[in-house]
């Protein structure tokens, strides 16, 4: 085990670090800019297809399994996020969110597994053609991909409606 750790670059503790921090954030309830917004989807979906890409290419079945993990953590997360949790404030370009351990959980789940993932494949590269391993993998990161992608489209169409109605729009949280 202290192998495993001592010959993990120093980079991946790194964004390990700025992981927790953002999971801490989001667990409190807190205004926050579009701009803002959309950092931590968009670095779950970085770290996402790297991890696709870079296990096991984007040929054969791994970006069709991914994407459909995508879609299905998607419609999970459009689901999930009520528009009461959120409070639209075009007027100064942020939304108001409700604080939740969930994303930190996700962002630990993604970051955990893309590592389990990088360590499997080193001890046993031959599961990098085994179809069950690459398809698991493959679909478990499109879905924590579209969960974060999904709760971000939910929130920019709660923030375009209020922008439409010229006012604030959801919940007061």
């Amino acid at each position: 085990m202290q192998q495993l750790f001592s010959h993990t670059p120093l980079y991946v503790w790194a964004i390990l670090a700025f992981l927790v921090y953002r999971g801490v954030l989001a667990s409190r309830a807190r205004e926050v800019s579009l701009r803002k917004l959309c950092i931590i989807p968009l670095v779950m979906l970085a770290l996402s297809l790297s991890g696709v890409h870079g296990s096991f290419g984007f040929d054969g079945m791994a970006p069709y399994a991914w994407t459909a993990g995508a879609l299905a953590g998607g419609l999970l997360a459009w689901s999930m996020t009520k528009p009461r949790q959120l409070l639209a404030l075009p007027q100064q370009g942020s939304v108001r969110v409700a604080g939740s351990w969930l994303p930190l959980a996700l962002m630990l789940a993604i970051f955990c597994m893309k590592y389990a993932v990088a360590v499997s494949l080193a001890m046993h590269p031959a599961y990098a053609h085994a179809t069950g391993f690459v398809l698991t993998v493959c679909l478990l990161y499109g879905v924590f991909s579209g969960l974060f992608l999904g709760g971000l489209l939910r929130t920019l169409a709660v923030y375009r409606q209020a922008q439409m109605t010229g006012g604030p729009h959801g919940a007061a949280i």
